[in-house]
């Protein structure tokens, strides 16, 4: 079902992981860009080039219409330091901070004193690896939001977040801090039960200079998460690991009570659309790989790319989204591709460009839309990137809400699995309304 899967982002900047890591508790709040860097796992020799991650200047994640990938502007912050002031991630189960936690979050782990399931099969496993990592990703992201409101910080004001009440807000953000927590414990202490091992945190950067782009850079990553929760629970009914599909569904709906309220602050609908938009594990871990990692430890990286057993997730190169403002429109849109080492850019244009493959849509639950990139579509060859143009079937196809684009090999696919397989350079994210 699964098999080579896919990416989104920006400009491709390194392929060789750091031999030493970053210890998170050395980590200083800065204002400087990061880079990230980490080994590449190429399925093949000839994609050996494309099939690894980077970082750059982030999501561009404000307006309707954003274009995904594409840079914002501001520069990128590194995110809360752990563990946190509450201990987190080290909590014991049971524990006081548990409670303390638990408290916060307005409710308690799942299960007699939160008991994890065991003797799940291997790819549910992966699956959880999957869920800790992203979950300690967005109590990072949700915890330095809350400071940088708490302190004030130029971007973050009681004005900024007007005519909200400041306060409110941030009492409702606490509340999400906590309960990304629990989501995060939860995941880590499955994954131990069946391992013996665990998921050490990255360090991560934020491309956000305000409110307002935060509050739309946390839409954009949980409408990915939206759709890929809904993938883990089919990787675990494949497997018979049922007892696995309920908590997880649990999940779906918080995550989507949450991101009614950051549209709400957005002035758009509260409920993006009727069926959201379908993903896969790897488009989301290349999301967070490509544009949130400062580095990682490699053991981490290790459990999601080299598991015992099961289907490992594997990284891609970068598409990046160039139009924004795209619209309910058809329109000639650009893009452009990078291979992880951006030296290696052209090169691999030379070998390929007799047949550089497809721009494939990915929206709501309707079938894939593939339109053939033909040599005539470049626009630019620079050593870095590849820039060309597609068509964006907006108003034909209705592709509203959170849209998937990637560069695939071919153009048939049935659905999101299909793409996620044959995906090269990706995923893209398109915001419409």
């Amino acid at each position: 079902m699964y098999g080579k899967i896919a990416a989104f982002g920006l400009l491709a900047v390194a392929n060789a992981r750091p031999a030493v890591t970053v210890p998170l508790s050395d980590v200083v709040h800065s204002t400087v860009a990061s880079v990230a860097s980490t080994a590449m796992s190429a399925a093949t020799s000839t994609d050996a080039a494309i099939a690894s991650y980077s970082t750059g200047a982030g999501i561009g994640a404000t307006g309707t219409g954003t274009a995904g990938g594409a840079a914002s502007t501001g520069a990128a912050s590194y995110g809360a330091k752990f563990p946190l002031s509450n201990g987190f991630p080290n909590v014991q189960v049971p524990s006081s901070q548990l409670d303390t936690i638990e408290q916060q979050a307005h409710g308690t782990l799942p299960g007699p004193n939160g008991a994890p399931p065991t003797g799940l099969h291997d790819d549910t496993i992966n699956s959880l690896a999957f869920i800790a990592f992203n979950e300690l990703f967005e109590v990072s992201f949700f915890s330095t939001l809350v400071a940088d409101i708490s302190a004030s910080k130029p971007g973050f004001t009681a004005g900024d977040i007007a005519p909200a009440d400041r306060d409110t807000v941030l009492a409702n953000l606490k509340v999400i801090v906590a309960q990304e927590e629990l989501h995060a414990l939860n995941a880590l202490g499955a994954f131990n039960a069946n391992t013996g091992k665990t998921i050490e945190p990255c360090t991560y950067k934020f491309p956000v200079k305000d409110f307002k782009s935060a509050i739309a850079l946390a839409q954009t990553f949980t409408d990915v998460v939206l759709g890929t929760l809904p993938d883990i629970q089919t990787v675990a009914a494949t497997a018979g690991d049922i007892g696995l599909i309920r908590p997880v569904g649990s999940v779906i709906g918080q995550e989507g009570e949450q991101n009614g309220f950051f549209r709400y602050f957005q002035g758009k609908v509260p409920s993006e659309l009727p069926f959201l938009t379908a993903s896969a594990r790897n488009f989301a871990f290349n999301a967070i790989l490509q544009n949130f990692i400062v580095t990682c430890p490699s053991q981490t990286l290790d459990f999601l790319e080299k598991p015992a057993g099961g289907i490992p997730l594997n990284e891609t190169g970068v598409l990046t989204v160039l139009t924004k403002g795209l619209a309910l429109e058809d329109v000639t849109a650009k893009f452009s591709f990078s291979t992880i080492n951006p030296s290696q850019t052209k090169s691999y244009y030379e070998s390929k460009k007799s047949s550089l493959g497809f721009i494939t849509y990915v929206n709501q639950q309707n079938a894939p839309v593939s339109i053939k990139i033909m040599p005539d579509d470049i626009i630019n060859i620079s050593e870095s990137a590849v820039t060309f143009k597609a068509s964006f079937p907006g108003q034909s196809k209705f592709l509203n809400g959170l849209t998937i684009a990637a560069l695939t090999r071919t153009g048939d696919h049935a659905d999101v699995d299909s793409v996620a397989a044959d995906t090269l350079f990706g995923p893209g994210l398109i915001e419409i309304n």
